[in-house]
């Protein structure tokens, strides 16, 4: 049976790449009894007797995958966060990074509409930043629309499964488009009374951009930390699992515990004080939320 990847799914059809050619599949029955949805980015394989009706057969076993957006084998995320409008929002490109980080998926931080600061506003981020780099994050920074500096993705992209995240209206779409210009994804303006911009992406799809794949997705429409639990929320934060060993206690939450080698390296300004308390406030979050069943 050919193998493929499946780059897209539609109303129920699922379009598989293989040999350089693109097949449109539907699942079999039995994934429906199972209770399995073939998801964009799924290694399958499949038969097809031309190239309109085929079958996905099967599903290889998936190294990680979203629930919202539906997409599987994703080894990167492209977390875009504006300068302005819409504001920088340090807490929630923290709580984007934990998410990604808990799905085993590498992040790149990419900060948009840089051209839009004053000189003290610049500054303010250019601090933050620092505060990213340290902890250990890939950090780029662009003007939206401005081809030079979005080429500096590009070499993140390579041999990559991506997905780009971020609030709308920081310009995901229109990246997209200079990276791709024959995507030719459609962007909306942001909404002056909301401060943010409209959604504009249907589907998730798979497109071959600079020697990779990179998914346009609606972003994560779900930002709670539901999928998280407790004691692994501290391995999410890349400055914390590098000191997290020194702590007296096995299991250490880096909350009240004595002699916490996280509290210790805050104290001493090695871990931001603004990370650490959004880590804190996810902690609670996640320690408060009602069980599901």
């Amino acid at each position: 049976m050919p193998a493929g990847k499946i780059m897209k799914a539609l109303s129920g059809f699922y379009y598989v790449y293989s040999g350089g050619e693109i097949f449109q599949c539907r699942g079999r029955g039995v994934f429906r009894k199972q209770k399995i949805t073939p998801l964009v980015g799924d290694e399958v394989t499949f038969e097809a007797e031309n190239y309109e009706e085929g079958y996905v057969l099967s599903i290889s076993e998936r190294k990680n995958e979203l629930v919202r957006p539906p997409i599987a084998n994703i080894d990167q995320a492209i977390i875009v966060t504006s300068a302005k409008q819409p504001a920088f929002n340090s807490l929630l490109l923290d709580r984007f990074l934990v998410l990604v980080e808990s799905n085993h998926i590498k992040p790149l931080i990419v900060i948009s509409k840089m051209d839009s600061l004053t000189t003290a506003e610049s500054k303010e981020i250019d601090d933050y930043l620092s505060v990213y780099e340290k902890a250990g994050y890939s950090v780029v920074m662009t003007t939206v629309e401005d081809e030079a500096h979005i080429e500096k993705i590009k070499p993140y992209l390579k041999d990559q499964v991506t997905v780009i995240a971020g609030q709308s209206g920081v310009g995901k779409s229109t990246i997209l488009n200079v990276l791709s210009p024959e995507l030719d994804i459609e962007t909306n303006d942001i909404s002056a009374s909301l401060g943010r911009g409209k959604h504009t992406t249907r589907h998730v799809e798979l497109f071959e951009v600079a020697g990779g794949l990179v998914a346009d997705t609606p972003g994560f429409s779900s930002l709670d930390f539901q999928t998280i639990e407790v004691e692994q929320l501290p391995e999410c934060l890349p400055e914390f699992r590098e000191v997290q060993h020194l702590c007296k206690f096995r299991g250490c939450l880096h909350n009240k515990e004595p002699k916490c080698a996280v509290k210790e390296s805050v104290a001493a300004g090695e871990i931001s004080q603004t990370r650490y308390d959004h880590y804190l406030q996810f902690l609670e979050e996640i320690q408060n939320r009602k069980p599901r069943y």
